[in-house]
């Protein structure tokens, strides 16, 4: 393996790690991360300081590919969600908390709400821990107009987050009772987990059917999972997992995969549901939760 090859593989999974924090898309991340390593081969024999090209070049190819793709989401059918990466549940309790920190699904959307230039000075700032002086290199920015930019997304992605830390044994409790409730139908245990104003979010991708927007309220989401469970019976199958660092559920029904649904929890009931339901965006799970490989890079977050 050349110095070249080496030192690129090294800093694979950081500069995956960016690149799908700013898209919320695996397939995309890999294919920037490709083509640094394109460009890198090209240009590695001039480099002075290997990591800080490295992670500039992928920020702003990552910034491109999000301008594309904001414009591209406009005509997205129905609601859009990030594609969920299933996490290896072997990594430590730290490791795992700290991912779902920064990289649950929940936490994504909140960065959907950044412009392209801000969310990424955001995460190599508060995520990824880069000084300023890179980062107004890689953005072509003062430090100044950098530091202002993350000041004000922090305050941005702060007023939605939720105030109350809860427990990563306190999520799992939850999400394994869910998971038993809706596998044997019981009605009253699922209403009884689900928050008055909870919402649920699903993304079919216009492949599969979905909610065209926001359904609200625990009794209503109640009576969707009851209704799988009516007409599906013991086809049904729900499955705990790691999702993007956090407790989530798989949903099986005639043995493949129908849905990922991560969850915001305030301790005692789930608030808020994203459903991701759309078969490009599992196919990834899907493989890994039977036992295959996943592709490179996939758990590299």
């Amino acid at each position: 393996m050349s110095d070249a090859t080496a030192t690129f593989s090294a800093l694979r999974s950081r500069l995956h790690g960016i690149a799908y924090r700013m898209l919320g898309s695996v397939a995309e991340a890999e294919d920037v991360v490709q083509d640094i390593w394109l460009s890198w081969n090209a240009a590695c024999d001039t480099v002075e300081h290997a990591e800080g090209w490295l992670v500039a070049a992928t920020t702003r190819r990552a910034i491109d590919r999000l301008r594309a793709a904001k414009a591209r989401r406009e005509d997205y059918v129905g609601i859009w969600l990030p594609e969920p990466v299933w996490t290896d549940e072997g990594a430590s309790p730290e490791d795992l908390s700290e991912l779902a920190d920064d990289v649950s699904v929940a936490f994504l959307l909140l960065l959907e709400r950044l412009s392209p230039e801000a969310r990424a000075a955001f995460l190599l700032r508060e995520v990824f821990d880069v000084d300023y002086a890179e980062i107004a290199r890689t953005l072509g920015k003062t430090e100044a107009a950098c530091r202002q930019l993350v000041h004000r997304a922090k305050d941005q992605v702060r007023e939605d987050q939720p105030t109350r830390y809860v427990p990563q044994d306190a999520q799992r409790e939850l999400v394994r009772r869910l998971a038993d409730a809706m596998a044997s139908g019981d009605f009253p245990a699922i209403r009884s987990m689900l928050a008055e104003d909870a919402e649920l979010r699903g993304d079919g991708g216009g492949k599969v059917t979905s909610f065209p927007k926001p359904m609200r309220g625990g009794q209503r989401i109640a009576q969707v999972f009851y209704a799988a469970h009516l007409r599906y019976g013991t086809d049904v199958e729900v499955r705990a997992t790691r999702i993007n660092g956090e407790w989530a559920l798989l949903r099986y029904i005639q043995g493949h995969l129908e849905s990922a649904m991560t969850f915001t929890t305030d301790g005692s009931t789930i608030r808020r549901i994203h459903a991701q339901r759309n078969p490009d965006k599992l196919a990834r799970i899907g493989n890994g939760m039977r036992g295959f490989a996943l592709p490179a890079g996939a758990l590299s977050l």
